[in-house]
């Protein structure tokens, strides 16, 4: 019954891990015609794996997971994909219902440990409910605003016997995502940033998952408005359009916080508004006068920035149903979109060149040369992260994949896994940091079991670099447990799971390596032993506002 409603939803691809109380379902899975299962190797290497799977295929991710602590091993994985709204279907095992509270061996509340980090769950206690809670938990995790949603079922109801009767219609009280834009406030949002005088656009992971890609750009064209873009956001608009400011936040470009610090109209879609976007809030876009905010989750609203026009709506259909409203253009938006080219050359993106070590920035735009705009590229959590996506060049929407609200160390490796799967014809690159890489680098048997085509460009700096450069920089210079000398040698380490791997430590070969890895086909890896001093810039001090943002220095 699992499995034929799995089926019935579209499902292709399940990654998991049996256990004692899920091994009924695993019975039927040898052979089925059109369920495929990938055997991960740590259940949240699973579930990093579906949820690449699903931001790189835009279906949702599926998987398995026994009781007690392989349940628990999903917890990260889930609330990864729940701050960065990521459908999913984790389906647990659970101890016979007789035995539910009673301690009994691997039995844990998983419902209770997860119920904060999933869009909803389910006991399952009787077989009969199987067919339309499975049906439901589709529908709940991909409408609306996305997320992951839990089944945990009993071993005895996945033992017992009944009539497979599919769910003939879908009623969930109380359930009804917002499915229409008020178009009084579309027009009065539409008016209001036509007409200002210093618009700025910040767009996030919503409308990536809306695809208004294309209708957010021909907005921004036609109202002649500035567009950055939150770091979930990074793809969302092409970063050499001529009104791209790039990244905004407390690591985002310095033309992009001039521009947010000095508009008069911001309007933001499809994006939290969180800490990492504003910076101190109370000082956030000071002498905005109209905040605009677009979302379909209208808990968002308010939550951290009171907006004057609220559109609680799916990103596409609100700036398709805006499009119509946006006035005719006065001749004075020019005068700040030369302000805006203007700060763009007193603040470019800049870096060390030539201190005698391999500079991060140097590999990521070789790499992105042969992304040919059309590659996805995952990236883990902390420097890496944001180097990758400050460089980042495509001049078109393209597949930048990341996590954010949680910012999970280790996400980077399994999620690459599972876009691949999802995406066998793009080209897959996983950027990682040494420390962040460990955390999953057993996934690695996945990629050479199924001789996935992904290469790994991991930035070496024997460090916990962004702990590094916070203590250095807000916390007196003590540094405290950051040190990662003692690591494998990751280039024997990658031959021992069987997958070709080189070490580079000169820029003159950084090119020849990438070379190799790109004639090679299934997993590579490359070791790079990067500066390890090298820190991100911009940076907004913590505490501080988006105006006193630091810069690399005039030297870089």
């Amino acid at each position: 019954m699992v499995l034929e409603a799995l089926e019935r939803e579209g499902v292709e691809l399940i990654f998991g891990y049996p256990g004692g109380a899920n091994l009924p379902i695993y019975q039927r899975l040898p052979g089925h015609p059109k369920l495929k299962h990938i055997l991960v190797r740590h259940e949240q290497g699973a579930a990093h794996m579906a949820d690449g799977y699903a931001r790189a295929g835009g279906k949702p991710g599926v998987v398995f997971a026994t009781s007690g602590p392989g349940a628990l091993n999903l917890v990260t994985g889930l609330c990864t994909a729940y701050m960065d709204s990521v459908p999913m279907i984790a389906i647990t095992g659970q101890v016979n219902s007789t035995q539910v509270g009673r301690d009994a061996f691997q039995e844990s509340d998983v419902i209770g440990a997860t119920s904060s980090v999933t869009k909803h769950s389910y006991l399952v206690t009787r077989i009969d409910q199987l067919p339309r809670v499975i049906h439901e938990a589709f529908h709940i995790a991909t409408t609306g605003r996305p997320g992951p949603v839990l089944i945990d079922i009993c071993k005895d109801v996945q033992m017992a016997e009944a009539e497979n009767v599919p769910p003939e219609r879908l009623e969930i009280p109380g359930y009804k995502p917002n499915g229409h834009v008020d178009l009084e406030r579309a027009q009065a949002a539409a008016i209001a940033l036509g007409t200002a005088e210093r618009p700025v656009v910040l767009a996030g992971h919503g409308v990536l998952l809306s695809h208004a890609e294309e209708a957010l750009r021909e907005f921004a064209e036609r109202a002649a408005a500035p567009v950055g873009t939150t770091l979930l956001g990074i793809g969302a608009f092409p970063v050499k359009h001529p009104l791209s400011l790039h990244m905004t936040g407390f690591m985002g470009t310095g033309w992009n916080l001039k521009a947010v610090q000095n508009a008069d109209v911001l309007m933001m879609v499809g994006m939290r508004v969180d800490d990492r976007v504003t910076a101190r809030l109370a000082d956030f876009a000071p002498k905005v006068k109209t905040f605009i905010h677009i979302d379909i989750d209208g808990s968002e609203m308010g939550k951290n920035v009171r907006p004057q026009i609220e559109v609680v709506a799916d990103a596409k259909q609100a700036l398709k149903a805006m499009l119509p409203h946006l006035p005719e253009l006065d001749k004075g938006r020019g005068t700040w979109l030369a302000q805006i080219d203007a700060w763009r050359e007193e603040h470019p993106l800049r870096y060390a060149h030539s201190n005698g070590h391999l500079q991060p920035q140097d590999v990521l735009i070789d790499m992105y040369k042969r992304c040919r705009n059309e590659a996805i590229v995952v990236a883990d959590v902390g420097q890496n992260q944001i180097w990758a996506a400050l460089w980042w060049n495509y001049d078109r929407p393209g597949l930048f994949l990341n996590s954010g609200g949680s910012g999970t160390m280790g996400f980077a490796l399994p999620a690459a896994i599972g876009a691949k799967f999802a995406r066998p014809e793009l080209p897959v690159w996983c950027v990682a940091g040494e420390g962040g890489f460990v955390m999953t680098a057993q996934e690695l048997s996945v990629a050479v079991e199924h001789q996935l085509d992904v290469k790994i460009v991991l930035l070496n700096n024997f460090s916990l670099g962004m702990v590094r450069q916070f203590q250095d920089d807000f916390y007196g210079g003590v540094r405290s447990q950051v040190d990662l000398t003692h690591m494998p040698d990751f280039v024997k380490l990658s031959e021992a799971y069987g997958l070709p791997a080189v070490r580079v430590e000169k820029f003159a070969d950084i090119a020849p390596a990438m070379d190799a890895a790109e004639r090679t086909k299934g997993p590579f890896l490359i070791d790079f032993r990067i500066d390890p001093e090298a820190k991100v810039y911009p940076i907004v001090p913590l505490g501080k506002s988006l105006n006193e943002f630091w810069e690399a220095p005039e030297d870089a």
